[in-house]
């Protein structure tokens, strides 16, 4: 019998700004030293001395900046490495103001303390920003909205900051408080999976003193403006709700004791499982619970649950393999026993009627899972994925789950998982295919509501609920023109969908690195980098709908280059990246960058960044299915290119060729045989 149990410990540590900037200003000797090739690159560019501390050193840390050790990429490019420069000085000027102000504004004699927690301090409801959600009406939808008219300058006013006075210019010093929880699990009284995590509460940025002079500032008030902005950003950074989600085995709990009785071969997959393969299954609904899907969802699941154990074990199996290279009958046996075992639990329990939850949590992970392991190139026998979405379908009707969660006079309190998980399958597995979403009507009702629009899907996959419901209107869009719509009503359809995607992007800022200035993850700011690389793709996917698309005109490529921009500004690796979240982006957009883009020297530095990793999952399949894609479409430009001819000649003749031959993605995969689900 296998005893998993997970426990958490949360500490809390209060950072003085007073001693933070005395420690700034202490000076130190000038000392002869052997100059290292190892610190960090944010150090060698400023040429500062590293101590190589780590995650991070001391001087980034200090600052507020990040810190690098992996070679980046702005660092082998003269113009980017000056620009990286460029911004690294405007964030220590604006600290330094920060510490100056602070200083100045310190009353002599007395030291300033932070407020005790009880303090009434604004919340996320204080700064309710009346910027509403506009809405677009889906192609074939009943609800009336009217895409002609102009919108209001009432709806989408600039946001009005509602905070106490006394509270923005208290005499009290900025302080940040670090509040670091972790979470131990043990099998069998032997711990195996650690995790740690690192939340911040800051109240740094306070406004300059009476009578200090401010720089000149294009409108008057801007100062306090920037300091709303900051405040509001600071204070709704690291909201924490371990019950946002309802995943149907209870409510959340610190510590758990899962019992599983399993023979000794099984017990060594369900380890790997534990160790290897859960902790990269949700990696941002991981980033914004802190931990919590693994004790909430999966391991009492494996518990109470026969058919998603088999699932988990197969898919521990098949991760297993990929990764220590294994061939053999034994391996292969393994993963097609626990995968047999997985659908007859699901045809009994479905032949019975009974245990629907259950029923949907296995076929969901049977299908969901796969996007995670596994090279593109197993052969093992399988059933399609879109096979077992059909069930999950008849599961989600029985549980009546799209009229719960679209029912505008009573909001759900907790968001139901399954449903959202059912929602991002859905939604991109109707582009994999070209087909009408299945539950296309419950997310417009979603993008149209004005009271209940969430279907959490920000919080599982990163990307804003309503842009996510644009894509499903996209591939409506896309399922009417192969049914024959013509052209006129289509372009028509597609302003109306651009312009749809346009309003998402009011009040987003540009995106920058998800870093606090302790060097911790930012949820909040990665979500937004996530939507807009998932918004780009989106327009991506809108544009090749018009006819006469072609990859080599001026907009798809300004598109393409706008894409590589946002996700330099994701984290990459190993262990800290996302790069494997966002398969579907990097198949949009690959698919239509051209030979000398700069998406593909990114996408093949990521790949080169991810190592081994990036042979399995989806990613490792979009990767695989990229190269035949530009292979397929690059032959010709570079047979049909004289020598003698001009480069400018020859940029006109590959731009002419690729404009008469574009061979899409999907027409790829259908030669190839491929049926990936690439989320």
């Amino acid at each position: 019998m296998a005893t998993a149990t997970t426990t958490t410990t949360t500490t809390t540590k209060a950072k003085s700004a007073s001693k933070i900037g005395a420690n700034g200003t202490s000076k130190q000797k000038t000392q002869m030293h052997r100059r290292s090739r190892t610190g960090c690159y944010t150090c060698r560019l400023r040429r500062k001395k590293c101590d190589e501390g780590s995650p991070m050193c001391t001087a980034c840390k200090h600052l507020g900046l990040v810190c690098e050790y992996k070679r980046p990429m702005w660092w082998s490019n003269n113009d980017a490495r000056r620009k990286h420069k460029d911004d690294i000085k405007m964030i220590i000027k604006r600290k330094k103001l920060s510490e100056k102000s602070t200083h100045t504004h310190s009353v002599p004699g007395s030291i300033g303390s932070p407020p005790g927690l009880s303090h009434s301090l604004p919340t996320s409801a204080t700064f309710s920003d009346p910027l509403d959600r506009a809405r677009s009406g889906s192609i074939d939808s009943h609800f009336g909205f009217n895409y002609n008219s102009p919108q209001s300058s009432q709806e989408f006013g600039p946001f009005t900051p509602q905070m106490h006075a006394e509270f923005m210019f208290s005499p009290y010093s900025p302080y940040e408080i670090d509040v670091k929880t972790e979470r131990q699990m043990f099998i069998n009284d032997v711990p195996t999976l650690r995790e740690s995590t690192v939340s911040t509460f800051s109240t740094y940025a306070t406004p300059p003193p009476p009578g200090t002079i401010l720089p000149q500032f294009p409108l008057e008030g801007e100062w306090t403006e920037q300091v709303y902005s900051e405040r509001r950003e600071s204070l709704t950074e690291e909201t924490l709700n371990v019950n946002f989600f309802d995943f149907s085995n209870g409510p959340s709990a610190a510590s758990r004791q899962v019992a599983i009785e399993l023979d000794e071969g099984d017990q060594r997959l369900l380890d790997h499982f534990i160790q290897f393969v859960l902790p990269t299954i949700f990696p941002i609904l991981e980033s914004n619970q802190h931990g919590s899907i693994s004790s909430d969802l999966i391991l009492p699941a494996l518990q109470n649950n026969k058919g998603y154990l088999h699932c988990c074990l197969s898919i521990a199996a098949q991760h297993y393999k990929a990764a220590m290279g294994l061939q053999g009958d034994e391996i292969d046996g393994d993963i097609m026993r626990h995968r047999y075992a997985t659908i007859s639990a699901l045809c009994d329990a479905l032949n019975k009627d009974e245990n629907h939850q259950q029923i949907l949590e296995a076929a969901l992970g049977l299908i969901f899972f796969q996007c995670g392991v596994g090279r593109f190139d197993d052969s093992l026998p399988d059933i399609p994925w879109h096979q077992h979405f059909q069930a999950v379908v008849s599961l989600v009707q029985k549980l009546d789950l799209p009229a719960l969660v679209s029912d505008p006079t009573e909001p759900l309190a907790q968001t139901p998982f399954n449903m959202t998980l059912t929602a991002w399958i859905d939604i991109l597995g109707a582009t994999m295919q070209g087909r009408v979403p299945t539950f296309a009507h419950t997310y417009r009702e979603k993008h149209l509501s004005p009271t209940n629009p969430s279907l959490g899907l920000r919080e599982l996959m990163g990307c804003e609920d309503r842009v996510m419901y644009l894509v499903s209107e996209i591939a409506c869009l896309e399922a009417l023109k192969r049914d024959g719509m013509d052209d006129i009503t289509l372009c028509q359809h597609v302003h109306v969908l651009g312009d749809q995607i346009g309003l998402t992007e009011i009040g987003e800022g540009a995106p920058v690195l998800p870093f606090n200035a302790n060097g911790t993850l930012s949820p909040k700011q990665l979500s937004k980098n996530i939507t807009a690389a998932f918004r780009l793709a989106a327009r991506i996917y809108l544009c090749s709908l018009v006819p006469g698309f072609s990859p080599a005109q001026a907009s798809c490529i300004g598109l393409v280059e706008k894409l590589t921009a946002v996700l330099q500004q994701i984290p990459s690796g190993t262990t800290n990246g996302f790069d494997r979240s966002l398969a579907w982006v990097y198949l949009v957009g690959g698919s239509v960058s051209l030979a000398n883009s700069s998406f593909r020297a990114f996408f093949e530095d990521r790949v080169a960044q991810l190592g081994e990793l990036a042979n399995f999952g989806s990613f490792g399949r979009v990767a695989c299915l990229l190269r035949e894609v530009w292979f397929q479409n690059d032959q010709p430009t570079a047979a049909a290119s004289p020598a003698a001819e001009g480069a400018q000649q020859q940029q006109q003749q590959q731009q002419q060729q690729q404009q008469q031959q574009f061979i899409h993605w999907r027409d790829v995969m259908q030669m190839k045989g491929w049926d990936y689900l690439l989320i």
